[in-house]
């Protein structure tokens, strides 16, 4: 294994590839296929993008600062309900140009802490006591959950229809 990689924190790579998969899922879709939704109690993909921007600063990217300036910070549990007004109607390019930006400003973060970082301890008022690196894990969970979601988004929106007959070979649930 690279040095240079055992010295890092885990899952960096993970959430420095996170836009370019999404860049990929997203080729080719207009914006009312962005702004398409399977269901009223669904999200779009305009709104998935909205949310993981709104997520990077606001949870993740707050909480890694708090990890490192401060003594066993105490984080609240986030409700993304709670935010649901900031993602209705979200323009899918503008949102993932903030998050792409706040993503590569992260990883480049992250990158320079030293592994020893990862110990650094916190207490979520629900799941306890917790690491930074359990956090960089939640936070690549998030997002291989929203890389997920949109995908099947595209696959309903984009593929489904048009794969005519073979279509019916598919339960999608996006």
């Amino acid at each position: 294994m690279n040095r240079m990689v055992e010295e890092e924190l885990d899952c960096l790579d993970t959430l420095e590839a996170t836009p370019a998969i999404l860049r990929g899922l997203m080729g080719g879709l207009s914006q009312e296929d962005t702004e398409w939704k399977p269901a009223p109690d669904r999200f779009s993909v305009a709104e998935v993008l909205a949310h993981i921007s709104h997520s990077e600063g606001h949870c993740y990217r707050m909480r890694v600062d708090r990890f490192m300036n401060e003594e066993m910070p105490e984080f609240e549990s986030d409700d993304a309900q709670m935010y649901l007004h900031l993602y209705r109607d979200a323009n899918a390019e503008d949102a993932f140009d903030h998050f792409e930006e706040q993503r590569e400003t992260n990883v480049e973060y992250l990158r320079s802490l030293p592994r020893s970082a990862g110990e650094r301890r916190a207490r979520h008022r629900v799941a306890g006591e917790i690491t930074l690196q359990q956090m960089l894990h939640e936070w690549a969970l998030h997002d291989l959950g929203h890389i997920r979601q949109i995908a099947e988004l595209v696959r309903a929106r984009k593929h489904l229809q048009a794969a005519g007959p073979l279509g019916q070979f598919y339960n999608l649930k996006p």
